[in-house]
């Protein structure tokens, strides 16, 4: 019995050993790798670089007074349209002390001096008529006579205009009354009924009471990089996205390259223009940011393949091509254009190829 029980354990222990052995075995064999195949295919490549920027009217101004006042009254919003010589806002004039003391002290100096003018005139004038003096010595006191009317109207407007901003004879308050110069659209009205507002002269700007744009044009201005630059060139395309506007495509036209680069950030950027081709049902707002795929080059239907499938031998390419399954040999190509993903396919492929893709 006990000969039995050795000799079971035994048989069992042998099996389990033999089991280990032969799972171990079966366990070291690799397994086939099986490798998939892709076809050429036909598509557009589109080789391009991009450029960020905004979006921005051709034509846009700001509306300054050419007095200082207060503003009295706003007849514009913001989104309406505008003609050019429209009312926009109308200024109440605060006359400086200072001048307004000049301009009536003027006024009072001229009105002495035409009185006095006046008085020696109706005497030289008796004086002629009765022949007592020539003529050319009474054309003297008549012209000082002239000279004194003149004055006092001078004066007299003077102090109109600073007082009002108009002069009785002018039948309009061209200063006070602030008109647009173009057709547009009003962007902005960066003041109020009642704010203060400064003129414009060659030591200020002015106050800027309303910003006009001609939306009906309207360009991208993006910044490229050096490393970018010297590739393109004016009149090439673009295709436009803009962020607020999803699922639609722009087409513009580079008109302007920048001679001039500036640093940002460690890298020169060089300035670009694009007219921009508006769509009729779209309305742009100004401001809108945008990116533009720059055109470099484009091939329309043609037979390409994933650029990931090359391998390169010196300077010759090549592909694996199945010539059984999973059986494959080298097949030398001649490429094209490569948009950084898909490549042109000039020759060495058909269609009906089986390229082995990396696993």
């Amino acid at each position: 019995m006990k000969t039995f029980f050795k000799i079971f354990i035994g048989v069992v222990i042998l099996t389990i050993f033999i089991y280990t052995i032969y799972f171990l075995y079966n366990k070291s064999q690799a397994k086939p790798i099986i490798f998939e195949t892709t076809t050429p295919f036909t598509t557009n490549i589109i080789k391009k670089t991009v450029a960020t920027g905004s979006i921005v009217p051709r034509k846009e101004i700001d509306i300054k007074p050419k007095v200082s006042g207060i503003i009295e009254q706003i007849y514009i919003e913001p989104g309406q349209d505008i003609k050019k010589g429209d009312l926009i806002a109308k200024v109440k004039i605060i006359p400086n002390m200072v001048n307004l003391n000049n301009a009536e002290s003027r006024l009072k100096r001229a009105r002495i001096s035409l009185k006095d003018a006046k008085r020696n005139f109706d005497r030289q004038k008796d004086l002629f008529d009765r022949k007592v003096i020539a003529r050319s010595e009474f054309e003297a006191y008549e012209l000082t006579y002239s000279n004194a009317i003149e004055e006092v109207e001078a004066a007299e407007n003077n102090l109109e205009l600073i007082k009002k901003g108009q002069t009785k004879n002018s039948g309009q308050t061209t200063n006070t009354l602030i008109r647009s110069t173009i057709d547009g659209m009003i962007l902005d009205v960066p003041v109020k009924e009642g704010n203060s507002v400064i003129e414009s002269n060659t030591f200020n700007d002015g106050t800027t009471i309303a910003n006009i744009a001609d939306m009906g044009e309207m360009v991208f201005e993006g910044k490229v990089d050096e490393s970018e630059v010297g590739k393109i060139k004016e009149g090439m395309g673009l295709i436009l996205s803009i962020g607020a506007i999803e699922n639609v495509k722009f087409n513009a036209k580079l008109e302007h390259i920048s001679p001039k680069g500036v640093e940002e950030n460690g890298a020169i950027q060089f300035e670009i223009k694009a007219d921009v081709i508006l769509i009729d049902t779209l309305f742009i707002r100004a401001g809108y940011s945008a990116n533009a795929d720059i055109v470099l080059d484009r091939k329309d239907s043609v037979m390409a393949i994933n650029e990931s499938l090359l391998h390169f031998e010196g300077d010759s390419v090549y592909v694996e091509v199945e010539t059984e399954p999973q059986n494959f040999e080298k097949k030398y190509i001649e490429t094209g254009l490569s948009d950084g993903i898909n490549i042109e396919i000039i020759s060495g492929l058909t269609k009906k190829d089986k390229i082995k893709t990396p696993q």
